[in-house]
């Protein structure tokens, strides 16, 4: 679960993110001081949730909870602020839950349970057509001139986007371990080094190893440890 944290304090900012990274599975991919921050930051990361405070400059957390319903792709909301009159006025714009500050580890766990969170999908097109893949289908994906090339098991798709803001979005789903390669990391089964001292990835499903840059084996290898 990906979590933007909203909220013009940078203390109450940080308790938020150590909680939010403290339980397996979540992930705080950003943070935002006010409400316009806060919805450009959901345009670039298409986070899942966003924590999000009421008392800001600027728009308030109820005007900033109406512009993120109105995205294309909206997170689902949970307040958390000092303020407990506005309940009320936070559940009309969809909020999912409503917390009072401090948050101990428990609400907030609590409350980001009742988030269902969807599978991730990507648009592509082939030829003459445009789908929806979902990432858990993804092998990997490699930049190509100005599309990216998404492989799957079977097939192999197009997109009009790029590898930098697809490593950023999706992390830490997607990996990168060479400059125009992108490989997803529930599909890794192994690291294998060569004589040579080259690291090469091995997908399941896929017959051939990926190379490895060697700017980026040690990262990788980092992140990798437990394959």
């Amino acid at each position: 679960m990906n979590i933007l944290v909203v909220d013009d304090e940078p203390l109450a900012r940080a308790r938020l993110r150590r909680l939010i990274e403290a339980v397996p599975g979540r992930y705080c991919v950003g943070e935002a001081v006010d409400g316009v921050q806060a919805v450009e930051q959901c345009r670039r990361l298409s986070p899942d949730v966003v924590l999000l405070d009421i008392g800001m400059p600027g728009p308030d957390g109820l005007a900033t909870a109406r512009a993120l319903a109105d995205l294309p792709q909206p997170p689902a909301v949970v307040f958390v602020t000092a303020h407990g009159e506005f309940a009320l006025d936070a559940f009309e714009t969809g909020a999912v839950h409503y917390l009072l500050k401090p948050v101990s580890a428990q609400r907030l766990e609590q409350a980001l349970a009742r988030v269902t969170v969807s599978e991730p999908e990507l648009r592509v097109h082939g030829t003459g057509c445009q789908r929806r893949v979902a990432l858990s289908d993804v092998l990997y994906l490699r930049a190509e001139a100005k599309y990216v090339t998404v492989h799957c098991q079977d097939d192999e798709w197009l997109m009009e986007d790029s590898l930098a803001r697809l490593a950023e979005q999706y992390a830490p789903a997607l990996l990168r371990i060479h400059r125009a390669v992108l490989v997803n990391t529930r599909h890794v089964v192994a690291l294998q080094r060569t004589n040579d001292g080259r690291l090469w990835v091995q997908l399941h499903g896929l017959s051939e190893p990926l190379p490895v840059s060697r700017r980026l084996a040690t990262a990788v290898q980092r992140t990798l440890h437990g394959v």
